[in-house]
């Protein structure tokens, strides 16, 4: 196991190495290269983990980030809309918040309008902390509103990946994207999606 060649000063909480904590060239090259391969993802500057124990990370978003909303990457991958690992935990807020996180968490913030706080928010159990996170449906329409900055081919698999569900709401999906404007693109990607 990759953590377990790293020495125990520069692990933290046996998810995480950094580098700042590194005093041995043979390590951090060691880092480097597991880096470059893939066994490492980078979390930000001189911050890295294991993908799988980015599986099942969450964090107190109430008590780190209160009234946030657990979206995007995290939101998707708990729905069982992706099989892409999330390089970090999601978090939405109002875009005048001025929010501190710590450093050595992998947090993602995303500033949102308030009327984009309101609707499609549920309660969920993720990784034994009670977070509030974008329903499945708000999912979708998130990554139909970002395709551009998250990739095509990601924004296809969350919906190919919604609509394979029994519980799917397409009522439900259409409202939001209306919401979002983004109802026009969405039907395409329906289109697409329902005569491949």
């Amino acid at each position: 196991m990759l953590m377990s060649n790293i020495t125990s000063q520069t692990a933290i909480d046996n998810r995480f190495v950094t580098t700042r904590a590194l005093r041995d060239g043979t390590t951090y090259n060691h880092i480097r290269r597991a880096y470059r391969n893939g066994e490492l993802i980078r979390l930000r500057h001189g911050i890295y983990s294991q993908p799988e124990a980015l599986m099942d990370i969450m964090i107190d978003v109430e008590s780190i980030v209160p009234s946030g909303v657990v979206c995007l990457y995290s939101a998707w991958f708990y729905h069982n809309l992706t099989t892409t690992v999330p390089p970090s935990i999601c978090i939405a807020i109002a875009r005048k918040r001025k929010v501190v996180t710590p450093s050595i968490l992998p947090i993602s913030i995303y500033y949102w309008q308030n009327e984009l706080l309101n609707f499609g928010i549920t309660s969920a159990n993720y990784s034994g902390h009670e977070v509030r996170i974008t329903d499945a449906e708000r999912s979708v329409c998130d990554a139909i509103k970002y395709r551009n900055k998250i990739g095509h081919d990601l924004c296809a698999e969350v919906l190919k990946s919604y609509l394979r569900r029994r519980d799917r709401n397409i009522p439900l999906l259409t409202d939001y994207a209306k919401r979002l404007r983004v109802w026009t693109t969405l039907r395409i990607y329906l289109e697409i999606a329902l005569t491949e």
